[in-house]
Protein backbone atom coordinates (compact mmCIF):
# COMPACT_ATOMS: atom_id res chain seq x y z
CA UNK A 1 0.00 0.00 0.00
CA UNK A 2 1.11 3.23 -0.83
CA UNK A 3 0.23 6.97 1.14
CA UNK A 4 -0.85 9.96 -0.75
CA UNK A 5 -0.60 13.30 0.42
CA UNK A 6 -4.06 13.52 -1.59
CA UNK A 7 -5.84 10.93 0.76
CA UNK A 8 -8.40 11.74 3.08
CA UNK A 9 -7.25 9.09 5.67
CA UNK A 10 -3.59 7.19 6.21
CA UNK A 11 -3.96 3.40 7.81
CA UNK A 12 -1.98 3.76 10.83
CA UNK A 13 -0.60 -0.25 9.83
CA UNK A 14 1.06 0.68 6.68
CA UNK A 15 3.26 3.38 8.93
CA UNK A 16 3.50 0.92 11.54
CA UNK A 17 4.88 -1.70 8.65
CA UNK A 18 6.91 1.32 7.68
CA UNK A 19 8.91 1.72 11.01
CA UNK A 20 8.76 -1.95 11.73
CA UNK A 21 6.38 -1.65 14.46
CA UNK A 22 3.87 -4.71 15.46
CA UNK A 23 0.60 -3.44 16.33
CA UNK A 24 -2.06 -5.05 18.98
CA UNK A 25 -6.10 -4.53 17.51
CA UNK A 26 -6.30 -2.20 21.16
CA UNK A 27 -3.18 -0.38 19.87
CA UNK A 28 -4.00 0.29 16.27
CA UNK A 29 -7.71 1.45 16.64
CA UNK A 30 -5.91 4.10 19.12
CA UNK A 31 -3.18 5.29 17.00
CA UNK A 32 -5.52 5.64 14.08
CA UNK A 33 -7.73 7.90 16.10
CA UNK A 34 -4.60 10.34 16.95
CA UNK A 35 -2.87 10.07 13.10
CA UNK A 36 -6.41 10.78 12.18
CA UNK A 37 -6.34 14.01 14.04
CA UNK A 38 -3.01 15.27 13.57
CA UNK A 39 -4.17 14.54 9.28
CA UNK A 40 -7.04 16.72 10.03
CA UNK A 41 -5.01 19.26 11.63
CA UNK A 42 -2.20 19.21 9.12
CA UNK A 43 -5.53 19.86 6.51
CA UNK A 44 -6.63 22.58 8.39
CA UNK A 45 -2.78 24.10 8.01
CA UNK A 46 -2.60 23.69 4.37
CA UNK A 47 -5.36 25.95 3.97
CA UNK A 48 -4.22 28.91 5.70
CA UNK A 49 -2.78 31.51 3.20
CA UNK A 50 1.07 31.52 4.28
CA UNK A 51 1.90 34.68 1.19
CA UNK A 52 0.62 37.05 2.99
CA UNK A 53 2.87 37.42 5.98
CA UNK A 54 6.41 37.55 4.03
CA UNK A 55 8.77 35.48 4.18
CA UNK A 56 9.44 35.39 8.46
CA UNK A 57 11.79 32.23 8.28
CA UNK A 58 14.49 34.44 6.47
CA UNK A 59 14.19 37.45 8.53
CA UNK A 60 14.76 35.58 11.29
CA UNK A 61 17.82 34.38 10.09
CA UNK A 62 19.14 37.14 8.69
CA UNK A 63 18.33 38.81 12.32
CA UNK A 64 20.20 36.21 14.37
CA UNK A 65 23.01 35.22 12.04
CA UNK A 66 24.35 38.70 12.84
CA UNK A 67 25.66 38.55 15.75
CA UNK A 68 21.92 38.77 17.37
CA UNK A 69 20.41 36.50 20.24
CA UNK A 70 16.73 35.85 19.04
CA UNK A 71 15.69 31.99 19.02
CA UNK A 72 18.03 30.92 16.33
CA UNK A 73 21.18 33.00 17.10
CA UNK A 74 24.06 30.70 16.22
CA UNK A 75 26.26 29.49 18.72
CA UNK A 76 29.70 29.20 19.04
CA UNK A 77 30.85 25.84 17.75
CA UNK A 78 33.40 24.62 20.52
CA UNK A 79 34.38 20.93 20.89
CA UNK A 80 33.05 19.07 23.83
CA UNK A 81 33.88 15.81 25.36
CA UNK A 82 31.95 12.66 24.57
CA UNK A 83 30.99 10.19 26.38
CA UNK A 84 33.63 8.12 27.99
CA UNK A 85 34.12 4.52 25.83
CA UNK A 86 33.60 2.61 28.21
CA UNK A 87 30.60 4.31 29.62
CA UNK A 88 28.92 3.84 25.75
CA UNK A 89 30.01 0.27 26.02
CA UNK A 90 27.94 -0.09 29.11
CA UNK A 91 24.83 1.23 27.64
CA UNK A 92 25.18 -0.80 24.62
CA UNK A 93 22.39 -3.49 24.22
CA UNK A 94 24.42 -5.87 22.13
CA UNK A 95 28.15 -5.63 22.42
CA UNK A 96 30.81 -7.78 20.10
CA UNK A 97 34.79 -7.96 20.54
CA UNK A 98 34.33 -4.16 21.82
CA UNK A 99 32.01 -2.68 19.07
CA UNK A 100 28.61 -1.63 18.86
CA UNK A 101 26.46 -4.31 17.30
CA UNK A 102 23.31 -3.17 15.01
CA UNK A 103 20.77 -5.13 12.97
CA UNK A 104 21.53 -5.25 9.21
CA UNK A 105 18.77 -3.93 7.46
CA UNK A 106 19.37 -3.66 4.23
CA UNK A 107 16.21 -3.71 1.29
Amino acid sequence: MKFSENADRMDVRYVAALARIELGEAEAATLQGQLDDILEFVGELKQLDLDAGGDLAAEILARDVDGGTGPMAWRDDTPADGLPVEEARALAPNLRHGQFVVPKIIE
